[in-house]
Formats: structure tokens, sequence, C-alpha cells
């Protein structure tokens, strides 16, 4: 898949300063793992490989997602809404852990009425993966 002149038509980076919210979504669950930004450049590199590649706001970078940890995500679809500035992906999770936490999901903080409560599954040891 490449970014064809339609698909530029159907994804509108200007609304959001060059920036869309992408959604990364578990292929085989439904469970969502993570949302990040993504812009042209970061979005034509994730039609190019078939792997997840974001705009990282805080290292104003290219960011391949796995590029340190492995745990890289396999986009299997596609999916853009109605405005035009959101992406949809559904992927393979590969290494089990889409966080930088280690956490399978980024989504781990549950609130309720007892106050938050950390549900997540903890895959791997930051620490030991990323050496900072």
């Amino acid at each position: 898949m490449s970014l064809n002149p339609e698909l530029r038509e159907l994804v509108d980076f200007s609304k959001g300063n060059g920036l869309v919210t992408a959604i990364a979504q578990d292929a085989e669950t439904g469970e969502i793992l993570m949302v990040a930004n993504m812009n042209e450049d970061s979005f034509a590199r994730t039609l190019e490989l078939g792997e997840a590649v974001y705009w990282s706001r805080s290292r104003n970078k290219l960011w391949h997602k796995g590029e340190e940890s492995g745990n890289v995500q396999k986009v299997e679809s596609l999916y853009i809404d109605c405005d035009g500035d959101a992406i949809l992906m559904k992927v393979q999770q590969v290494g089990d852990a889409a966080c930088h936490t280690g956490k399978r999901s980024c989504f781990f903080r549950k609130v309720d009425n007892q106050g938050v409560t950390d549900v997540g599954v903890q895959v791997f040891d930051p620490q030991e993966v990323y050496k900072k």
C-alpha cells in the first residue's frame, strides 16, 4: 500500500497542525493497545512497511513502534474516520506489549468509584529493555 493521491485526500493532516490521531487495536481481540500521533511521513512509512510508524511529539521525530523493544505492530487493516483526522489500525502486536511501561496496553489504569486500579498485564521490565 502507498500514500496515493486518493489516500492523501482522505486524511486531513491540516486540522491538527500536521498530526492526526492514530489508534492501535489488537486485530484478534479488539483490545485498544495505544493511541499516538501520525504525520504525513509516518503515515506513508506505515503504509510502506506494513508496520506502525508514529510521530513522536516528545522526540520530535518519526518513531517506528518497536524500534528499541522489538514489540512492533504489524498492520492487518487500516481505517480512516469520516472527518479524516483519525486513523484506526488493527494490528498484530508482536512481543505482546504495546506500552513503553512494559504493559500489554497503554490503557491499564481503571477508574471507578473506588479510585484508580492498575489492571495491566506486565509483559516486560522497561528498565531492562530500554537500558536508560
